[in-house]
């Protein structure tokens, strides 16, 4: 008995050890997971993620966001690099408020967002993209000056039936090319329901859209 003892006192600190490790592992896994800048998952994680919200798209509503930024470039060129990483911090944290309890959101590069959502019906999305938009075009506060921002939201629609699972990549396309139409016009947002693409496109991308000289094999920046 003292020997099961003695043993089960030995034993105990090396495993409250592997446990610390565990969680340092696990939490070192997580960081790199995730864009050092804004929190939000990188593009494996964010995959992964979307994938598996889309598959589930047969039964719900799924939607699939573009944001990208408008006068983001202002900002950088005016109040420098330092109010920029101010700008797209806080719209990662508002993006991912926004659109965490309801699917998964990323950075895509830039000043370019993503997100997969589940929504229960059309009408309810529409009323989420005005909340976003009005949200993502609120005053950024850097060194006790607003800087100005709007945004620019496309999303595609998909609704529940028969058929193959919706491909993410297309799916992020088809938000593209809808955010694209709506920034022609001063930003704001807008929804299709059509994967076809309205613009000529470049290794899957929408022809002049950073990374389109880059093989992507299919997936995202």
């Amino acid at each position: 008995m003292s020997h099961t003892l003695a043993a089960l006192s030995a034993a105990a600190p090396l495993a409250a050890g592997w446990t610390v490790h565990g969680l340092w592992q696990h939490r070192l896994i997580d960081r790199a997971e995730r864009d050092a800048l804004t929190g939000l998952p990188r593009r494996a994680a964010f995959e992964k993620s979307a994938a598996r919200i889309l598959r589930k798209a047969r039964r719900d509503v799924v939607a699939t966001l573009v944001i990208d930024l408008d006068g983001f470039k202002q900002v950088n060129d005016i109040h420098g690099h330092a109010a920029g990483d101010t700008a797209i911090r806080e719209t990662g944290q508002r993006l991912a408020q926004w659109a965490e309890p309801l699917g998964t959101a990323a950075r895509l590069g830039g000043d370019e967002f993503a997100a997969v959502i589940h929504c229960p019906d059309p009408e309810t999305l529409r009323g989420a993209l005005t909340h976003l938009h009005q949200w993502l075009c609120s005053p950024v506060t850097y060194d006790g000056l607003p800087l100005p921002l709007g945004a620019s939201i496309g999303a595609y629609l998909h609704t529940p039936g028969p058929g193959p699972a919706v491909d993410l990549s297309a799916a992020l396309r088809g938000a593209d090319e809808a955010m694209y139409g709506v920034k022609q016009t001063g930003g704001g947002w807008s929804i299709t329901h059509t994967l076809t693409p309205a613009y000529r496109t470049v290794n899957g991308r929408r022809d002049g859209r950073r990374g389109t000289d880059l093989d992507t094999g299919g997936g995202i920046q």
